[in-house]
């Protein structure tokens, strides 16, 4: 017995760059896929401060989460991708004002380089209740 997939798209969030898509819904799984932050409506980058990127980024995902009906509370896991750790303590200030507890589990990975040149990108798993 397969689960069938939703594919989910939303102009509240960027549209995909590439082969993917914003997110795919298999039961009450979704696989969000990874945001970085370029502002929806003129799929620019967000040019503001590093805490104005990491907003853009949960603002995206959130929006992506919305159009799934769900909500960020509904994420089991979230990857973080950061081209500098230092600004792990910045994330984790900013999280703080998307999540509460009990959070969700969570990677921050260190990687040389992210599409368009950001400092950020991340990704999601979601499960609806």
């Amino acid at each position: 017995m397969s689960s069938q997939r939703t594919i989910i798209q939303t102009d509240a969030a960027p549209k995909a760059i590439g082969t993917y898509s914003q997110a795919v819904k298999v039961g009450n799984t979704v696989y969000l896929s990874g945001q970085i932050p370029l502002t929806p409506e003129t799929m620019e980058l967000n040019e503001g401060n590093m805490e104005a990127q990491i907003k853009q980024v949960f603002e995206n995902l959130k929006a992506v989460a919305e159009a799934a009906d769900g909500s960020l509370a509904d994420i089991v896991k979230l990857n973080i991708f950061l081209t500098d750790l230092s600004h792990f303590v910045l994330v984790n200030e900013v999280m703080a004002n998307y999540f509460n507890q009990p959070y969700p589990a969570r990677a921050a990975v260190g990687v040389a380089s992210l599409p368009k040149g950001v400092p950020v990108e991340m990704d999601a798993v979601m499960v609806i209740e």
